[in-house]
C-alpha cells in the first residue's frame, strides 16, 4: 500500500472521529422533532452560549403558534420561569438570560400546550468567547495530533518505520493540549487547567492520559515490543476522544457564588 493511501485512510478515520465527537458533545445543539396538525418540523435549540442573552429560535414554526420557554439554573431547585416565544424576524424567539461563566440553565419548551423535553430537559452553559486566533490553531492541533497518531498506527501495523511520526505526533499533542488547550480553558472559563488533580473536566484529563501513554510509547522506542506500546496509545487515544467535548467542565456554583472546575 502506498503512503498516499495510508494518508488517505488516517484522514477518513480521523474525519469520522471528529464528526462523532462534535456531534455526540454536551454543547452541540440538540434537534427536536415538534408535531403541529400532522405536520413534523425540525428545530435546533443551543446548549452553549458566550456573555450575552441566548437566543431559543423555533425555526419554520408557523406563526399562528402557540410556544412558552420554560427555565432555571442548574443544579438549584428554583422554580422554573416562563416566557412567552415572540414573533421576531419571521421566526418564534425567546431568550434565555446570560449567567456568570460557566453558569447552566436548565431548560425545555411548550409549543400549542404540547411539553418538549420536560424529562430530560437541556442545559445551557455560558462562556467567555473565545479568540480565534487562539481557538482554531487549538483545534487545528487536535485534529492533526489524532491525524498523525493515526497515520503512525497504520504504519505499525503494516511494520514500516513509525518513529519519526511517533515524535511528531508527541509533539502535536503537546502544543494543542498544553499551551493552546489551557489558553482556550482560560479564555473560555477563568482557570487555566480544569483536570487532574484541581478538576474533573474530561476534555484535559483524556489530553492529559493520551499524552502520557505516548511518552511512554516514545520512552520505550528502542524497545522491542514498542510496537505495541504505540500501537495501544494510538488506541487509547481513539477512545478517549471519542468521548463528548467539554463533558464534566467547569461549572458555576450558584450557592457559593464561585466557579467549580
Amino acid at each position: 500500500m502506498k503512503k498516499s493511501a495510508y494518508w488517505l485512510l488516517a484522514i477518513v478515520i480521523t474525519l469520522v472521529l471528529s464528526v462523532y465527537q462534535r456531534m455526540t458533545g454536551p454543547t452541540h445543539p440538540k434537534s427536536v422533532t415538534i408535531e403541529l396538525n400532522g405536520e413534523s418540523y425540525k428545530i435546533k435549540l443551543p446548549r452553549s452560549g458566550v456573555q450575552k442573552d441566548e437566543i431559543v429560535a423555533l425555526k419554520g414554526i408557523p406563526q399562528d403558534t402557540d410556544a412558552q420557554l420554560h427555565y432555571r439554573r442548574y443544579p438549584t431547585s428554583d422554580d422554573y420561569t416562563t416566557v412567552d416565544f415572540e414573533w421576531t424576524d419571521s421566526e418564534w424567539q425567546a431568550a434565555l438570560p446570560v449567567q456568570p461563566v460557566a453558569g447552566k440553565l436548565q431548560y425545555y419548551i411548550t409549543v400549542d400546550g404540547k411539553d418538549y423535553l420536560t424529562d430530560e430537559p437541556l442545559l445551557i452553559r455560558f462562556r467567555n468567547d473565545v479568540p480565534a486566533n487562539i481557538l482554531v490553531p487549538h483545534i487545528l492541533l487536535m485534529f492533526a495530533a489524532m491525524l498523525f497518531a493515526v497515520y503512525t498506527f497504520l504504519l505499525v501495523v503494516t511494520r514500516k518505520k513509525y518513529s519519526k511520526w511517533l515524535k511528531i505526533t508527541v509533539g502535536t499533542l503537546f502544543a494543542g493540549g498544553f499551551i493552546l488547550g489551557p489558553l482556550v480553558q482560560h479564555a473560555a472559563f477563568g482557570p487555566w487547567w480544569a483536570g487532574f488533580p484541581y478538576g474533573t473536566d474530561l476534555t484535559d484529563n483524556k489530553t492529559l492520559l493520551s499524552f502520557l501513554f505516548f511518552v511512554a510509547a516514545l520512552a520505550t522506542l528502542k524497545w522491542k515490543y514498542n510496537k505495541w506500546v504505540v500501537a495501544l496509545a494510538v488506541l487509547f487515544m481513539i477512545v478517549t476522544f471519542s468521548i463528548p467535548h467539554s463533558a464534566y467542565g467547569s461549572e458555576y456554583d450558584y450557592t457559593t457564588q464561585q466557579l467549580k472546575k
